[in-house]
Formats: C-alpha cells, sequence, structure tokens
C-alpha cells in the first residue's frame, strides 16, 4: 500500500535488524512496478504504445494495487496483535484503527484536492471525488476495524488470530465472488454517483470503469492480508516463520494453477454468481491467481531478504518500502501531473525508459532524504 505503517525496524537492511524486513522489500517492488507502470503510460508516444512494451508494462501494472492492499491488510494484522498484546482493550484497538483508516481516507481526498488544484483550469471538478487507490485502503482498513471487533470479543492475542483467519478468507472471497453481479446485474444505480462508485468504480459514466479502485473486488486483497498476517505473526507462525512461508508459497502456485486450468476448459461459472465473464477486471479466477501471486512474491521476498542478497547491507526496495506513500504522492505530480519531466504521450521507449530510470532514482532519493530526516528528529534531544 501506499502508506508505510510497516511492522519491522526503521532499518531493516541488514541481517538480524528484523525478521519482516521482506515486507519493506516486497512494497518497494510495488514502488518499482507502479513507477514503470505510470512512466510508460503517461509518456508512450501512439506509435511506440504499438510495441510489446505497453503490453507487457500493463501486465506489471496489475501487482502495485494488489500489493499495496495485501500489504495493508498485514500490517493490520500486526498493529491489531501488538496492540491486544499489551492489554488494550478491543473497543479501543477498533477505534484506534477505525481512526487510523479514517486518516488513510482523509489523505486520498486531501491527495485528490491538491491535484485538482494543481490542475486548476483543464481537470473536471468530479476528479475530486475519483476513488482511487488511498481512498480504498483507508475505506479498507475501516472494514477491518469491524470484522476483527465482531470477531474478537474479550480474547487474548491468541485467540484474537485464530478467530480472525477465517472471516479474513471468508470475506475476502465473498467480496471477489460478488464483484461481477456489483458490475453488472446488481449494480446499485439508485445511489448516488459518488457513492455507487465506491462499490463499482462507475464515476460519472455509464458503466464500472476498472482503472479505479472500489470496494469490489479491491478491498478483497486487503482481508485476505489481513489473514495471511495473522497466520505468518501467530505464535506458532512466527516459531516457524520460514516453513510458514514455504506453505503459503505452495498455497499461491496451488491458486495459480487451478484458476488457470479452468480458464483453458470449457467450464465457466453460473450466469447467476457471473453474468459477464470479464476475466482481467471482475473474475474470479483473475482475482484467485493474482492472490496467488501475491502468496508467492511475499514466500520469495522472505527468501531473499533472509537468505539472499537482499539481506546484504543497503537495500533500494527496502528504502523505497518504507516510505512508499511519500514517493507514491511525489511521482505522480512529476509523471502524469502539470509538472511532468517528459512531453505526455509523446515520447519513444527509450525516451520513457530514461525518465522511468531518473524517477527511480528521484525517488529513492527522496526516500533516503526522508528516513535521514526523521532519524536526525529523533536524536534532537526534547
Amino acid at each position: 500500500m501506499p502508506t508505510s505503517s510497516v511492522p519491522s525496524d526503521p532499518r531493516p537492511s541488514k541481517p538480524g535488524q528484523s525478521r519482516l524486513a521482506y515486507i519493506d522489500w516486497m512494497r518497494g517492488l510495488a514502488c518499482i512496478f507502479m513507477f514503470q507502470t505510470h512512466c510508460y503510460d503517461a509518456w508512450l508516444s501512439p506509435e511506440a504504445r504499438r510495441g510489446r512494451l505497453i503490453y507487457w508494462s500493463q501486465l506489471g501494472g496489475t501487482f502495485p494495487a494488489p500489493i499495496f492492499l495485501f500489504l495493508a491488510g498485514f500490517s493490520f494484522a500486526f498493529v491489531t496483535l501488538r496492540l491486544r498484546s499489551k492489554g488494550v482493550d478491543p473497543n479501543q484497538i477498533a477505534r484506534q484503527s477505525i481512526l487510523r483508516g479514517a486518516e488513510v481516507l482523509g489523505f486520498g481526498f486531501l491527495f485528490r484536492i491538491q491535484e485538482y488544484a494543481i490542475a486548476m483550469g483543464w481537470a473536471p471538478w468530479t476528479d475530486l471525488l475519483r476513488v482511487d487507490v488511498l481512498n480504498i485502503i483507508g475505506l479498507s482498513m475501516i472494514l477491518m476495524g469491524l470484522m476483527i471487533r465482531l470477531c474478537s470479543g474479550r480474547s487474548s492475542p491468541e485467540a484474537m488470530q485464530r478467530r480472525s483467519v477465517w472471516p479474513g478468507i471468508v470475506v475476502g472471497l465473498a467480496i471477489a465472488l460478488v464483484t461481477p453481479l456489483l458490475w453488472t446485474t446488481w449494480r446499485p444505480r439508485w445511489l448516488p454517483w459518488p457513492l455507487e462508485s465506491y462499490i463499482n468504480g462507475v464515476h460519472t459514466f455509464n458503466a464500472p470503469q476498472p482503472w479505479l479502485f472500489p470496494i469490489f473486488p479491491w478491498a478483497g486483497f486487503a482481508f485476505l492480508g489481513l489473514a495471511a498476517g495473522f497466520v505468518i505473526l501467530s505464535e506458532k507462525g512466527r516459531a516457524n516463520e520460514g516453513k510458514t512461508l514455504a506453505r503459503l508459497g505452495g498455497l499461491g502456485a496451488l491458486l495459480i494453477a487451478v484458476p488457470v486450468l479452468f480458464e483453458r476448459s470449457f467450464l465457466r461459472l453460473p450466469a447467476w454468481i457471473e453474468p459477464v465473464h470479464d476475466f482481467w477486471h471482475t473474475s474470479l479466477t483473475f482475482f484467485l491467481i493474482r492472490v496467488g501471486l501475491l502468496l508467492l512474491i511475499l514466500w520469495l521476498s522472505y527468501l531473499w531478504c533472509v537468505k539472499g542478497l537482499g539481506a546484504r547491507g543497503f537495500s533500494p526496495l527496502i528504502q523505497l518500502g518504507q516510505t512508499s506513500l511519500l514517493v507514491y504522492w511525489v511521482h505522480i505530480e512529476f509523471v502524469y501531473g502539470k509538472y511532468s519531466i517528459i512531453p505526455k504521450r509523446a515520447s519513444s521507449a527509450a525516451t520513457a525508459t530514461l525518465g522511468l530510470v531518473v524517477i527511480s532514482a528521484a525517488m529513492l532519493l527522496l526516500s533516503m532524504a526522508r528516513t535521514a530526516w526523521k532519524s536526525r528528529r529523533r536524536r534532537v534531544p526534547v
């Protein structure tokens, strides 16, 4: 997610500093996927977009939002268990969680206000109400806070963990399952478009828009990340972290293989579940494939950070992952916005690639400066 509530040490780039550095690394990987998707989409000319580069770039663009949302759920599980282990009352945990989600949702509105102000004169006022990724992260956090409160009661951290895993899985899959209906035959047309847009991303158009981030299906990734977080951060999961993640990676491979075989067969879900089969946007099969890929990436990130080169010295991806909200917020204006560093929709593949390198390096430097500034503030005596 483009937020940085990461359950790890502020500088988890060296062995022994944090067992959860792989979460920052995975979030940093999402930042790289995000940079390349946005840069090529914003800058490539119509001629350059006829090549295979834009196809592979947009395919890679299917990763960032699911990763951010999945890790938002994971971090949410960490914070919840940490507060419960300190004896914080479940009602207080729910309150803090919902307020944090409201804060992120507020950031989403603030971001839209900033973009509208900078683009004054050519951006429609309806852009202020677009359902963007920060909006759905904040709303997902609010919904997860409500679910955990309903499931946990006054239980211990261990009992809270056990009682929240299956509800997280069920809610996540249910969101994915009803998405085709809410985008077609069950569309809540009776709602004003700003509210319906949070259900299916319809915005001001007559049909849901796949470039927006409504609850259905996007919040499903957050709930499944919450369930994965509770599994990994449980007492048993922490004691056997490598094996637990390997099992999740195996589950991920299964979640990829089975839907792929299903798609290639003559089988289809019944029409009352999936009136229109839209593989890339609303299908349960593509949702499960992406969940499988998330679990595989999570496991491989762990191996890379614990046993691979990611555990040695400075890691650019870990650094970016620690400040993902900042680099998300800033890079948008220099790619899509008024201050784009390269002319939009007018560049060759080579020029756009050079711009991508510049943006990536600049965001890394900005991230390092942010970390250094925070470190100096902590050392200043009060």
